[in-house]
């Protein structure tokens, strides 16, 4: 059964990859032609994304990206910016 949520419900939800790392939080949603384009998330203080990104605020991930949306948002690892640990300054 098909569930409808409303946009302004999923601000601030907690957004996890596939493979169950924590990335971040939903900021906003990014609407064109009454359909749902991407999502801005946010990098938290203990997030994946903030690893990767050091200072940058956040990402947008393409809708086609999301795999669920209940609880939790749920995307692809596909999405995540390519990282090398190698490379930290």
């Amino acid at each position: 059964m098909l569930r409808v949520k409303k946009i302004t419900d999923t601000y601030e939800m907690k957004v996890f990859t596939d493979e169950g790392d924590y990335f971040g939080d939903v900021e906003e949603a990014l609407v064109t032609s009454n359909k749902i384009h991407g999502w801005r998330i946010k990098a938290t203080r203990n997030s994946f994304l903030s690893k990767v990104l050091g200072s940058a605020k956040g990402v947008i991930v393409p809708h086609q990206l999301v795999k669920a949306v209940g609880d939790v948002f749920i995307i692809s690892k596909a999405a995540v910016p390519s990282y090398d640990e190698g490379e930290e300054e």
